[in-house]
């Protein structure tokens, strides 16, 4: 009996079992409990280790499968992340695309205003410009109107102390015995004996100028002398020349025409350049008002003006030589002067 049911259970397996070539490639088959009897000990021990096989790959496949997808939940779990910083970072340069926008716009609003003010002041800058302008033009007007009044006033003072002779250097109280008018009497016949006589020479007026004596100076005040004519001016003035030195009492003193403050000014500018021909022999003269006369290549040559002179000095190589320092001395003054105002 039991060969026969080992008989039976192989020729079952003949039928039933399908034995692989190859363990790993076996596929599992279905068994049921009565193939499983009737199997012989070599094909359980086979299909064990199939089975175990089969599970060992299950296990790996599962481990394989775990791996995967704990893989897949890193990479999840970090694309996640990602897109949650992602998200952050749009969301802040959303924000910051607003802000520059916000400044954008506040810039532009603050440009637009800085540019309205700007125009606001040029035109502001324009109209004092124009108002500076015409004021300039205004006291430029004014200057000339105040040159051409001082002008007349000179010359008015001029012709009103045309006949006048201002003497320089007597001592302060001289005249308290025989007064001014007696002081240039002795003038006259200590240098001019011949004009002492002269009967037609006549003193309208005299007094000192300032009319107030200050103490702390120490030059006596001037004196100023009205003749009658100018014609006695002149003649007197002339003779001053002539003899040169002039003196009262031993001392010497000087006699002068007497002129307006402005041509006494203009008189005093000559006296560089009249120094400078006197010294070549030239035989300058500052003529009435403020012209300078001088002898030149044996013509006599007078000058309303510096500028005048300046342009004929140009025209003579050995004038120009002589007078180029003072010249230039004279330049550099205007000059000074020009950038002072």
């Amino acid at each position: 009996m039991p060969n026969n049911k080992r008989k039976n259970r192989g020729n079952k397996n003949k039928e039933v079992t399908m034995t692989p070539s190859n363990e790993k490639d076996t596929p599992i088959q279905d068994y049921e409990d009565d193939d499983i009897e009737e199997m012989q000990e070599a094909d359980l021990k086979k299909l064990i280790r199939t089975l175990r096989s089969s599970q060992k790959q299950i296990l790996e496949l599962q481990k394989s499968l775990m791996d995967k997808i704990e893989n897949l939940s890193r990479e999840n779990e970090i694309l996640r992340r990602n897109q949650n910083e992602t998200k952050q970072l749009v969301e802040q340069e959303t924000v910051i695309v607003t802000e520059v926008k916000n400044s954008i716009d506040q810039m532009k609003n603050t440009i637009e205003s800085l540019t309205n003010r700007m125009g606001e002041a040029e035109e502001r800058i324009l109209d004092l410009e124009d108002r500076a302008q015409e004021r300039i033009q205004s006291d430029q007007r004014k200057e000339e109107e105040i040159r051409n009044l001082k002008h007349i006033v000179g010359n008015l003072q001029d012709t009103i102390k045309k006949p006048n002779i201002r003497v320089l250097g007597v001592p302060e109280g001289m005249e308290r015995e025989k007064g001014l008018e007696g002081l240039f009497s002795e003038i006259l016949s200590e240098n001019f004996p011949g004009l002492e006589k002269d009967r037609e020479i006549l003193v309208q007026e005299a007094h000192r100028t300032p009319n107030k004596h200050n103490q702390k100076r120490s030059s006596p005040r001037h004196v100023v002398i009205k003749l009658s004519t100018v014609k006695h001016k002149e003649k007197i003035l002339k003779c001053a020349r002539e003899k040169r030195q002039i003196t009262l009492r031993g001392s010497p003193i000087r006699l002068t025409a007497d002129f307006s403050s402005e041509t006494l000014q203009a008189r005093r500018e000559w006296r560089d350049i009249a120094q400078v021909l006197r010294e070549k022999n030239c035989q300058p003269r500052i003529l009435y008002p403020e012209k300078l006369s001088f002898v030149n290549e044996g013509e006599i040559k007078t000058f309303h003006s510096k500028q005048k002179l300046k342009e004929f000095v140009a025209t003579r190589p050995a004038l120009q030589q002589m007078l180029k320092d003072v010249l230039h001395t004279e330049t550099q003054k205007h000059g000074h002067q020009y950038e002072r105002k």
